[in-house]
């Protein structure tokens, strides 16, 4: 898959090469894109975008989880299994959740927004990084590179989600009534939240290396003050003011909305949360369209 990914945007490369050379002058064009119609070019530029992001999300899938597709399922075998595992342990050293019944969809709804997010922050951080190489050729950017990290981050999760949830309400035979528009607006939340602070973080790191440790250390306990384990109702004022702040409370609370219908959290600020993604991918984009050689260059 690695191979097929470099040869497609090889190929597209010569592609943009036969189109428009160096100069501007085409050494043999199928057509004139000077005469061509708007709508066909337009066309033609976002046809070129889905192959390059295609090609990126293969090499993503390759260089990650290997050429075989067992690879890939081993990837969402594995987090599944780690899940089962921490809500098993949790359930025997907490006797009752704090919403419904089942200790195992308290954790789950809890951790997927968390693991999208801190996944997809992860991989967009790195996506310069770690496609150094490809961002030689003309045609792909540092956006596409940054953007096939999210849809692959996205995608893993998602194909996760889709195994969990309906495990745990079946297998385990928990009664729900569920808002897919909620747990829908969560999911989607979350991802973007992680896309926006991943790409800023793209910026940093490769500005300022010792972000990157600063970062992991301020991160490291997001866990625990996300609210996986806890409903952040049940905290004391002081330390529900101080929780506000974390995004993440938000969306996390928003997808545990989607479980259980008696669970209406008030505090959720969508302005806040939709502000600090956007704000920050904005903020991050515009950095690596003004930056990207410095960036490539390491």
């Amino acid at each position: 898959m690695t191979s097929m990914a470099t040869s497609t945007v090889a190929g597209m490369t010569a592609g943009v090469a036969r189109v428009g050379g160096a100069g501007g002058m085409a050494s043999a064009p199928a057509f004139d894109d000077d005469i061509a119609p708007a709508p066909f070019k337009a066309g033609m530029v976002r046809f070129r975008r889905l192959r390059v992001l295609f090609a990126l999300v293969a090499r993503e899938m390759a260089t990650s989880y290997g050429k075989s597709y067992g690879g890939y399922f081993w990837a969402i075998a594995q987090p599944l299994g780690g899940v089962f595992l921490l809500a098993i342990l949790f359930s025997l050293a907490l006797r009752a959740p704090p919403l419904g019944t089942s200790f195992l969809l308290f954790y789950a709804a809890g951790t997927i927004p968390y693991q999208l997010f801190k996944i997809t922050s992860s991989a967009v951080a790195r996506s310069v990084k770690s496609n150094s190489g490809l961002l030689t050729y003309s045609v792909v950017t540092t956006l596409d590179a940054v953007f096939a990290k999210y849809v692959f981050s996205v995608v893993t999760m998602f194909l996760i989600a889709l195994v969990l949830y309906p495990t745990v309400i079946l297998f385990f035979n928990v009664p729900v009534n569920l808002d897919l528009g909620a747990i829908a607006l969560a999911f989607f939340l979350s991802s973007f939240l992680g896309l926006g602070i991943g790409t800023l973080n793209c910026v940093l790191f490769g500005f300022f290396p010792t972000w990157n440790n600063i970062w992991r250390v301020l991160t490291r306990p997001l866990f625990f003050l996300s609210g996986v384990l806890f409903l952040y109702e049940s905290m004391p004022p002081v330390v529900q003011n101080v929780l506000w702040y974390n995004p993440v409370v938000h969306v996390l609370s928003l997808m545990r909305s989607g479980f259980y219908s008696e669970y209406d959290p008030q505090f959720i600020s969508y302005p806040y949360v939709i502000g600090i993604a956007l704000g920050s991918f904005a903020l991050g984009g515009y950095l690596l369209r003004r930056h990207s050689a410095r960036l490539i260059e390491g």
